[in-house]
């Protein structure tokens, strides 16, 4: 028996352990060995040819147009007319079609991008602020009608805005409200689709473990919903702020049958208006500020976008700790 073991080298390596270990090929003064591809499991899934071409059709439709607006917001007007598309032109004219947009017809632009602010910051805002208190108040609190509630915003949420204009134009001229400022705030206002995703996500993001915690230390409604649950809603109020966000600085058909004049006007109409300069008598066609204001137009939503963004990614992780 003592021979047996005697007989086997002292350097040998133990059965168990891995062949192509680090230590090893190290000591060996061997390469180290290609590792092992891991399995292809449900959470690590084999590349799929068709997806990834599919993604990139998809990421070439969504990119295409907007490569597009900033070629050719740095061309002027015989530029747009005299060169490709998608490449530019023979002058770099950017900076001057900038300054040219914002100072064009005593800078009415600007008188609309101030326009598209207050609409957004009053009805976009004021929309996020009743979304996240009535979604908070259905997912916290046990009152009669609750259900009826419940099927009155999903019925609301069901419902296209443009079947909504032509009796909101009606009930607003009645009371005489058309061609103002609040016939484009007041129905901003209202966002079923935000009211049901707050709804939803108060139902999950805030535990009544913790408000009943609070409530038993003394803390109030007021008190327990701003320092414990509006910190937990944060990432849903930020979704919803975005939605309202967008949907108001793009809102078009809205603003074209309550708003006539024209200082009135969102930048959707303005730019509408300057476009449709080119069609009438003796109107001065202006595509190369129209293209530029365009551009400057989705620069503020981009921003917002990329500044809030990491409450989004705060969130992505909530409800995934099992209680």
């Amino acid at each position: 028996m003592s021979a047996h073991v005697s007989s086997i080298p002292s350097n040998s390596t133990d059965p168990t352990e891995p062949t192509g270990s680090p230590g090893t090929a190290h000591a060996a003064g061997a390469p180290v060995p290609p590792r092992r591809r891991r399995p292809h499991t449900p959470l690590n899934p084999r590349p799929s040819v068709p997806l990834t071409l599919l993604v990139g059709l998809v990421l070439v439709y969504t990119l295409l147009p907007l490569a597009w607006l900033v070629i050719n917001a740095t061309k002027d007007q015989k530029g747009l007319l005299d060169s490709f598309g998608l490449w530019f032109g023979k002058d770099f004219n950017l900076w001057d079609n900038i300054s040219r947009t914002l100072t064009y017809d005593d800078g009415v632009f600007v008188r609309w991008l101030l326009n598209t602010l207050l609409y957004v910051a009053v009805g976009a805002g004021g929309a996020t602020v009743l979304a996240v208190l009535g979604g908070y108040a259905l997912a916290t609190y046990e009152f009669p009608g609750r259900r009826a509630v419940f099927a009155v915003v999903i019925g609301a949420v069901a419902v296209p805005g443009t079947a909504l204009a032509v009796p909101t134009f009606l009930m607003f001229s009645g009371m005489g409200l058309t061609n103002t400022p609040w016939a484009v705030i007041i129905p901003s206002l209202i966002s079923p689709f935000g009211l049901y995703l707050m709804w939803v996500f108060a139902a999950e993001a805030v535990p009544a473990e913790l408000l009943e915690a609070a409530r038993i230390d003394g803390s109030g409604e007021l008190r327990t919903f701003f320092r414990i649950a509006l910190p937990l809603l944060m990432p849903g109020t930020v979704t919803v702020l975005l939605f309202s966000m967008v949907a108001t600085w793009n809102n078009y058909f809205l603003p074209l049958i309550m708003i006539k004049d024209p200082d009135w006007y969102p930048l959707t109409l303005g730019l509408n208006a300057w476009n449709a300069q080119a069609q009438t008598a003796g109107g001065e066609a202006v595509f190369d500020l129209i293209i530029t204001g365009s551009l400057l137009t989705i620069v503020p939503i981009v921003a917002i976008f990329l500044l809030l963004q990491r409450y989004w990614q705060s969130g992505l992780a909530a409800g995934s700790v099992k209680e």
